[in-house]
């Protein structure tokens, strides 16, 4: 009878081979499961638009607001639900002194979308930034327009209107679903992305996209952040050292030529109890190349609040220029239903 000998040399490895198997296996099963993939927010439910108007027009607008929010208490999320209250009463603000500009050309479809905090965003990388915009606050503005051109477009051609972090958004919503839905794409009279750089390298690395020359080019797009040029460069928070493209919101050309408030068409100001009304032309306005944006002189500091500091009328962007916004929408619409008057 022969008896069968495991070599030493053989048995030690294979234990310690099973042994650390199994402490990794064990490992595994105790480790924290991944954060689930982000779901859209469901806009079928009505109460997540802040706009849904009746069909008059033969023209959309597709707007997203400016950040309406920001962290009352450092253990809230830094990205607020889609029914934070703070941001529901911030978002119909804001459409009423930026959107309802543009309802007098088309029909205004408005989604509430989940958005970062306003403090913290401002302070990432600009690489961190773009991952975060890039994504919840996208994932929900993709969902919303996705619904949007399925059950409320029927075809018309849109416009697309932001301001802040809803034209930060919109950039994306840009270089993704209208790259991949040229049909759509060719439909889009043009983007409004005010309050926020729209860059060179930005252009050319989404050469679908076109930024506008004039006031009637149409599948453009149209951008300025304005400020005082007491603003040294670096200066203005909302850019920091984005350079980006500029159009004069009074002449509407790219040339540095200073525009008068007596060529404009008025803007939309909050009187002594914070109402907004039109008035004549409360600002001028100069492209600054140099710096990529849109220099003010006219613009009374003490007159204004200013939450991003002396000089930086990031929050008057568009009550600034509000009727010429309104004149300008209406121009590239006619241009591109082929309307003469």
């Amino acid at each position: 009878m022969k008896t069968r000998i495991t070599p030493y040399c053989l048995t030690i490895p294979l234990i310690f081979t099973l042994i650390i198997t199994t402490l990794w296996s064990c490992n595994k099963k105790n480790e924290d499961p991944p954060d689930p993939a982000p779901v859209a927010t469901d806009y079928s439910q009505v109460t997540h638009w802040l706009s849904v108007p009746v069909t008059e027009k033969a023209v959309d607008i597709f707007y997203l607001y400016p950040t309406a929010w920001h962290k009352t208490n450092p253990d809230d999320p830094n990205i607020c639900p889609v029914d934070n209250p703070q941001m529901l009463q911030g978002a119909a603000s804001a459409y009423q002194r930026q959107a309802a500009a543009f309802e007098t050309v088309g029909n205004v479809y408005a989604p509430f979308y989940r958005q970062a905090d306003i403090n913290w965003i401002l302070n990432l990388p600009q690489d961190q930034k773009d991952s975060v915009i890039g994504g919840i606050p996208t994932l929900d503005a993709t969902a919303a327009f996705d619904f949007y051109l399925n059950h409320f477009n029927k075809g018309r051609p849109f416009i697309l209107a932001g301001h802040s972090q809803g034209s930060n958004v919109l950039l994306f919503l840009l270089s993704r679903y209208l790259k991949q839905h040229p049909e759509v794409y060719s439909r889009m009279i043009a983007a409004y992305i005010i309050g926020n750089p729209v860059t060179q390298n930005y252009l050319t690395a989404n050469p679908h996209l076109r930024f506008a020359m004039g006031p009637d080019d149409t599948g453009v797009i149209i951008s300025y952040n304005t400020q005082s040029p007491a603003i040294p460069p670096g200066g203005n928070l909302v850019v920091l050292n984005l350079v980006g493209l500029v159009i004069n919101p009074i002449t509407w050309t790219r040339e540095t030529t200073p525009a008068t408030t007596s060529q404009g068409l008025g803007s939309f100001m909050p009187d002594s109890a914070g109402h907004f009304t039109k008035v004549p032309q409360y600002a001028d306005a100069r492209v600054d190349p140099t710096q990529g944006v849109l220099i003010c002189t006219t613009a009374v500091d003490s007159n204004l609040i200013l939450g991003f500091g002396p000089g930086v009328y990031h929050s008057y962007d568009y009550p600034f220029y509000y009727f010429n916004l309104q004149e300008n929408a209406l121009r590239r619409a006619n241009k591109f239903l082929g309307k003469t008057d």
